[in-house]
């Protein structure tokens, strides 16, 4: 059967190209049925016996060697309307979901929420249903995150927890089928199929386009997996199917991976290389959205702010960008193609009336450029995520940053001189390899100096495969990690407080998310900086329609008067409901 596998994947590579082949794939290959969607097996000898000869003669008429050769030697890129063959070993009808009801769970960041619905687009063209209910569903896919060990425990103790539903399904007509999803997927491969025999499905970040035939495999009784990483892939061609039919924002990937290599990051690893959308797929996104009435939009990537479009041979003459003062990259200088800025600018003008924001950017990649297109636009939200990760410029080396201190301070600086009222998140490590007594005190003096509005803090989690895992040692015992995340997180919230409570007094333009968790009576949104809003549900004046009196909805924007701010929420009194052009001359 070793030699049936090695055909499979060489037709499979050769007919439907890079994005279709398989480096890791556990199949099981013994095609125990004649047909995937068998569910009967009274002599599983004669059965296996008889799907052998059937599969050999699918093999025996289909293409020769040489037609793959042929076909390889001249690929062309694949428009989004075409249907695609089913691989030999499985039917065209097999692949269709039959109206099997799918339950989706989403854990880490904004990246994997904007994949779950990728990936349920995918699963949607292919005839399945979704369903809240998870006591309903047919198929459970956890869309996952590898970036620190208590995520993937997170992940582990779900599993256990689904293993007795599972149980209580094997005896019900249709089995239940699990599968992970994501960078879990990719970073853990055959430990997942072997440490958890009732996971049924694997598909990394860059394979959601498989994941009907994996689903389909999987129908047979076998474990399927597809954990390729592509150098191109980016679902350009996949409109995300928006997973709350009520929501005011929706998450726009722009590129996917990350070329920084930083030490103590996985995201190379799990998410591959960087490339980027083509920006006329990204404005086509954007305008549809808009179209749905949505007031946000937040353009995503691992290091977003690196967007480089080279779909086309004119852009590639096109001048390359210049990284921010006193930066340096790990990875080697890239030419041509059309930058950051230029997309920003594009998406902007989209819609005027839609909120544009994005994350995750690096610091080393803010020309002037970017910041003067943010100063410019009133509908570029004046808030930007500056990443520090430590205050130590040894520390920074070690991360391998390319930047010190000194000049990542230099770039707040220019940036608060550039966008005057800009608000400031960052992300921090504590506990770092090497890390000092010393190194940490100046992270705590960085937080105290900057003084940020937002942030995100976490203990150092060491990740195999990372240059940290092998060429630096996890030093810092667990309780000092936990001791100085404790102290920066206290610094950072009373430093926070302080920074927002400058808004106390001010008029503020929030975009309404709906009722607040803590109370029905106050409703809760965002303002530019996308902090926390809450208010009264009180009627109020429509400017756009004098004389007017209406009660905020989900999506209007209203002016708040802001009358308290803590370190993470502001609190205020509605003014009236607004429009964001109309805003400016309020705030």
């Amino acid at each position: 059967m070793h030699s049936l596998q090695c055909v499979l994947q060489v037709q499979r590579s050769l007919r439907w190209g890079p994005m279709a082949s398989v480096s890791w794939l556990s199949l099981r290959m013994c095609m125990a049925h004649s047909s995937l969607s068998s569910t009967t097996c009274p002599n599983p000898e004669r059965q296996e016996d008889g799907a052998r000869k059937d599969f050999s003669s699918r093999l025996a008429t289909g293409p020769t060697l040489q037609y793959f050769l042929r076909s390889a030697s001249a690929p062309q890129e694949k428009l989004s309307s075409e249907v695609e063959d089913p691989p030999p070993y499985l039917m065209m009808d097999e692949l269709l979901g039959r109206q099997r009801k799918v339950y989706l769970e989403t854990y880490g960041c904004q990246m994997n929420v904007n994949d779950t619905e990728i990936a349920w687009s995918i699963l949607q063209k292919s005839g399945y249903l979704r369903t809240s209910n998870l006591q309903e569903a047919d198929v459970i896919l956890l869309v996952t995150c590898s970036i620190r060990e208590k995520a993937e425990q997170t992940i582990w103790n779900r599993l256990h927890q689904l293993k007795a539903l599972k149980t209580r399904r094997l005896r019900s007509r249709v089995p239940l089928r699990i599968g992970i999803l994501g960078c879990m997927a990719e970073r853990l491969k055959e430990e997942i199929l072997n440490r958890e025999k009732m996971v049924d499905v694997l598909a990394g970040p860059d394979a959601y386009r498989d994941l009907p035939r994996l689903l389909a495999v999987a129908e047979s009784g076998q474990q399927a997996a597809n954990v390729l990483l592509s150098l191109d892939e980016t679902y350009a061609d996949v409109m995300p199917v928006q997973t709350s039919p009520s929501a005011t924002s929706a998450f726009v990937s722009i590129m996917r991976g990350c070329d920084n290599m930083c030490t103590y990051c996985i995201v190379p690893f799990t998410r591959g290389r960087e490339r980027s959308r083509p920006v006329a797929s990204i404005l086509e996104e954007v305008r549809k959205l808009s179209e749905q009435g949505l007031k946000e939009v937040t353009l995503l990537g691992q290091n977003v702010n690196s967007f480089r479009d080279n779909s086309e041979v004119q852009f590639n003459s096109a001048v390359s960008t210049n990284l921010s003062r006193g930066f340096t990259t790990n990875c080697k200088t890239k030419q041509g193609g059309l930058r950051f800025a230029h997309l920003l600018d594009q998406v902007s003008r989209v819609d005027p009336e839609m909120r544009i924001r994005f994350t995750s950017p690096h610091p080393k990649d803010f020309p002037d450029e970017v910041l003067q297109l943010i100063h410019e636009r009133d509908n570029i939200c004046k808030q930007i995520h500056l990443p520090a990760q430590s205050g130590s410029s040894r520390v920074l080396e070690a991360m391998r940053r390319g930047y010190s201190r000194e000049a990542y301070v230099a770039l707040v600086h220019h940036i608060r001189e550039s966008i005057p009222g800009v608000s400031l998140s960052s992300d921090f490590i504590a506990g770092f390899c090497g890390e000092t007594e010393e190194d940490h005190v100046q992270t705590v003096s960085l937080l105290r100096e900057v003084q940020y509005n937002m942030g995100f803090l976490f203990a150092y989690s060491m990740r195999q495969k990372t240059r940290a895992y092998h060429r630096l040692k996890d030093d810092v015992p667990e309780e000092v990690k936990l001791r100085r995340l404790e102290e920066l997180i206290t610094v950072f919230r009373e430093e926070a407080t302080k920074a927002n409570q400058t808004a106390v007094g001010c008029t503020q333009l929030v975009l309404v998310e709906g009722l607040s968790k803590r109370s029905a009576a106050d409703l809760c949104g965002r303002n530019d900086g996308n902090l926390k809003v809450i208010f009264p549900d009180a009627e109020m004046e429509d400017v756009s329609n004098p004389g007017l009196r209406v009660r905020a909805q989900p999506g209007d924007y209203v002016l708040v008067q802001i009358t308290s701010a803590g370190s993470q929420t502001l609190k205020g009194h509605v003014l009236c409901r607004t429009t964001l052009k109309d805003s400016s001359a309020y705030c």
